[in-house]
């Protein structure tokens, strides 16, 4: 067997770890979904929405059912969203999303690795402000003129075409409609992109390889904190960018 078993181990050890966490993430959210409506995804659009991201995830069935079943009240937990924002290399701007049932807990982890990898948290609203919050749609198969067209009557912030691929910005309170127009419009529409997401107005490029080490060692370590759903930031040209 020798190293290129223990490769293969570690391979497989790293996959179930990224799919417990994908898992986890989803239970939470689809959770929050659930109990923020009607936990019936055909009269709950958000629940159906995060059901239908959790699938696309390949996250299985059971832990979607789970899920719906905690947030009708066969649970004691009680889980509720918590916002994070600080500063990364090159005051660099963060934003930290968790859902979490022990806040304590949380922020003892969070601060725990901005610490450890050169960043710090800041007060609330510290560096919202220098965000966005939109409803980005990624697409192949239709012009930002077509698209532009099925969306006309939502006030959407920014429609492009490049290499192929069309992108709308739009407020995150017309997600839904905005989804609904362009599959009315084209309904074999596939989105590469279909997301409510904070997007920063302005941008910072890390050229020191310190700083690029500090801030993906900070991704790692909040990625293996399970009340951390996402990480927001205002960094590019990162070589692993997702």
């Amino acid at each position: 067997m020798g190293r290129a078993h223990e490769v293969r181990a570690a391979s497989m050890a790293k996959t179930a770890a990224a799919k417990s966490k994908l898992n986890n993430k989803y239970s939470r959210t689809i959770y929050m979904a659930a109990k923020s409506g009607i936990p019936d995804p055909e009269l709950n659009l958000a629940l159906k929405h995060e059901i239908e991201k959790a699938k696309r995830e390949q996250v299985n069935a059971d832990t979607i059912k789970r899920a719906i079943e905690k947030a009708k009240g066969g649970s004691t937990e009680n889980y509720y969203p918590i916002r994070y924002e600080g500063f990364g290399p090159s005051n660099s701007m963060l934003i930290i999303e968790c859902i979490t049932d022990n806040e304590n807990r949380t922020l003892t982890a969070v601060k725990t690795a901005l610490n450890r990898c050169g960043a710090k948290l800041g007060v609330a609203g510290c560096v919202r402000h220098m965000f966005d919050y939109y409803a980005v749609f990624t697409f192949e198969g239709m012009s930002d003129e077509e698209a532009f067209e099925a969306v006309a009557e939502f006030d959407v912030a920014d429609i492009f075409t490049e290499d192929g691929y069309t992108t709308i910005y739009a407020n995150s309170s017309d997600y839904q409609g905005v989804r609904d127009a362009l599959l009315a419009a084209k309904p074999d529409l596939t989105f590469v992109e279909d997301v409510v997401t904070y997007v920063p107005q302005n941008t910072v490029t890390l050229t020191d390889q310190k700083e690029i080490d500090q801030f993906n060692r900070l991704r790692s370590m909040l990625d293996d904190i399970d009340d951390v759903q996402d990480l927001f930031h205002n960094i590019v040209g990162l070589d692993d960018e997702e």
